[in-house]
């Protein structure tokens, strides 16, 4: 029987078997699909960050007041605890501690402005008064003879002032403007405050369904324990952080309080719960502090130009000693980081960023350790795992 050759046809399809296959391509051979998996997961991912990215700074108002609203949480929290333990009608109820804690609060601002607000409504209306005249003053030298007859100073030391002032003539013309743009941006600011005590309200009765709802709509049921120990961490972090800040507070208090008395300061005590409450902002706050009590001391002919150097003074030690100290022990950071973290504070977020800075280092610091706590538990896993393998590996062998 005669055998047939294999048709063209055969022969073809044989070869075409034999070759390597390629993917459909748009180059020579080589032909991917475009646009590829990968490179559209990557540009997916890119575009959600970056939409992320400009949501929040388009909310950066809003999402601040509930950060501040979450820090005065921490602020009131204690006492609204010894409130629910030991109070009268309402024991161990949250709800109506809280209410008590807000009307004791707003008791306190009444008698505090039916106290003090006839005197500083005198003293306001002598500082609106007094001001353009020195101003006037200032910028163009007439204080330095006030400050020769009154301190005793010579006639160099009053030339060398009034140049000090005929340098810096711009600088004092350009406060009143400045005053005014501040006052203009007073409201805001007062509406802003305002709203930070009524969120804290729900932070106070529901904080922790909110962060149970959060991580449970958030991470995986198997990692539900672990984000609840790092919440547990970042808890005990801002309830020290705000006792630090109670220490500073009442640190200023007592040393403006003390300082006042002795330069024999009209309205000591109050001006003294006044900086020592203006402690908690930033800058602004101890601005206000220094203008305050100097506008009081020029209007009573007190000696304001050496409490002006002891609140100079003060500033330097409770920024660059008694901050870094305090924070880095009760936050657990060294002191140098504590000053590194104020500083880049302030060069990216202002105000802002001077008060977030350190709270903030100290978050990413226990997100970091317990990052690295868990990969040294899965590696050491691993290892184990890796040697029980190769021990039954050899095991199997010697007995094969």
């Amino acid at each position: 029987m005669r055998l047939q050759a294999p048709s063209l046809r055969a022969r073809l399809s044989k070869s075409d078997a034999r070759r390597p296959r390629t993917r459909p391509v748009g180059y020579g051979l080589l032909i991917m699909a475009f646009p590829e998996r990968r490179t559209v997961d990557i540009l997916l991912t890119t575009a959600l960050l970056t939409a992320v990215g400009v949501a929040v700074y388009c909310a950066r108002r809003v999402i601040l007041m509930f950060v501040f609203a979450i820090l005065f949480t921490y602020l009131i929290d204690p006492v609204v605890k010894f409130l629910q333990r030991h109070s009268l009608f309402f024991r161990n109820l949250r709800g109506p501690a809280v209410v008590e804690v807000y009307l004791t609060f707003v008791l306190l601002i009444a008698l505090a402005g039916y106290t003090f607000a006839p005197s500083l409504a005198t003293s306001t209306a002598r500082v609106l008064d007094e001001a353009p005249a020195f101003l006037n003053s200032l910028s163009t030298g007439d204080i330095a003879s006030d400050l020769r007859g009154k301190y005793g100073w010579s006639e160099a030391q009053e030339l060398r002032f009034r140049a000090f002032l005929a340098r810096h003539k711009q600088d004092i013309q350009s406060l009143v403007p400045t005053v005014d743009r501040y006052l203009s941006n007073a409201a805001q600011i007062i509406g802003c405050l305002l709203l930070i005590p009524i969120l804290a309200i729900f932070f106070l009765r529901d904080g922790h369904r909110i962060v149970d709802v959060l991580i449970r709509l958030l991470f995986h049921t198997d990692r539900h324990p672990k984000i609840h120990a790092l919440v547990g961490q970042l808890h005990l972090m801002l309830t020290q952080y705000i006792r630090a800040q109670l220490l500073l507070c009442l640190l200023s208090f007592v040393f403006y309080s003390a300082a006042m008395l002795v330069l024999r300061f009209p309205h000591a005590i109050a001006l003294g719960i006044l900086g020592g409450l203006l402690e908690f902002i930033p800058v602004v706050g101890w601005t206000s502090t220094f203008a305050a009590v100097v506008g009081v001391g020029i209007l009573n002919h007190s000696h304001w130009v050496w409490m002006a150097a002891l609140l100079g003074i003060w500033r330097v030690i409770q920024d660059y000693f008694a901050t870094p100290r305090i924070m880095g022990r009760h936050l657990k950071i060294h002191p140098l980081a504590a000053i590194v973290a104020v500083l880049v504070g302030a060069e990216i977020g202002g105000i802002v960023g001077i008060y977030l800075a350190v709270p903030m280092m100290a978050s990413f610091c226990i997100i970091w350790r317990s990052v690295a706590e868990e990969r040294t538990k899965r590696g050491c896993v691993s290892d184990r795992e890796a040697a029980a393998s190769t021990s039954s590996n050899l095991v199997e062998t010697a007995i094969s």
